[in-house]
């Protein structure tokens, strides 16, 4: 039985059934509310913890980081499935102790039998040991993300040269001759007199024009990359010892 001041760090401990089953990790841990005494945790059994299950802490105990509890992974799964929420009520804590209470006694195996062989750290065996090994299990789960184009006025000084045509005055002077005598003398002698003619110039004149550019749209593709996930496994060695190192 594991004491109310181990709790508070069972959550994130990897838990294992019989003969080192490996189950799952712990989520949370529930203690009821309404006058029982009974604590229980909840255990990520699906791939990448898609699912939890209800797992009573009774005679359950911990060994390094490990939470070993006294039920195999199918019993577990197929525990009666409750609502996890701040708060375990008695119904459902009774519900929990029942699957878990009959399937043990359902289930219990008979007293072993003596056998060829003798394990000195349980019960007789034959003439050989099982090495076992974890296996890790990848996958994939599909994530939603949002993607989506925006379109926003930004402004820019746009310079462009135009050529423009401006009138100069000139003066163009001449002596007189024979040719203009006649033009040079008609008039008074000295006098004051004014010409004018007309300068055009040109200037840059400027207008904004709206034209459509390009049609954009979005839509998707599929990109495959390798992805590197690790996870720690376990594995049992078997060495030999034949008592040399105790007869030096």
């Amino acid at each position: 039985m594991i004491s109310g001041t181990d709790l508070n760090d069972l959550a994130g401990l990897t838990v294992y059934g019989p003969n080192e089953e490996k189950i799952g990790k712990v989520v949370d841990v529930y203690q009821s509310t309404e006058g029982s005494d009974g604590t229980f945790v909840t255990v990520s059994t699906g791939m990448f913890g898609s699912s939890a299950n209800f797992v009573p802490l009774d005679d359950a105990h911990v060994e390094g980081d490990m939470l070993v509890v006294p039920y195999d992974k199918d019993l577990i799964k197929d525990a009666p499935r409750v609502d996890a929420d701040e708060e375990l009520t008695a119904p459902e804590e009774e519900r929990l102790h029942q699957h878990y209470s009959s399937a043990s006694t359902a289930s219990a195996p008979p007293p072993p039998t003596p056998s060829a062989g003798h394990d000195t750290s349980g019960p007789n065996t034959d003439d050989a040991m099982t090495r076992s090994e974890e296996r890790l299990q990848v996958g994939t789960e599909q994530v939603e993300t949002r993607a989506r184009l925006r379109k926003y006025v930004t402004t820019r000084t746009e310079t462009v040269q135009v050529p423009v045509r401006n009138e100069t005055l000139t003066v163009d002077r001449e002596p007189n001759t024979d040719f203009n005598a006649g033009q040079s003398l008609d008039g008074p002698a000295i006098y004051e007199e004014e010409h004018e003619v007309a300068l055009i110039e040109e200037r840059p004149v400027m207008a904004n024009e709206t034209v459509p550019v390009e049609r954009v749209r979005v839509g998707t593709q599929a990109e495959t990359e390798q992805a590197t996930v690790s996870e720690e496994v376990r594995q049992e060695q078997i060495d030999p010892d034949d008592g040399s190192a105790q007869r030096r």
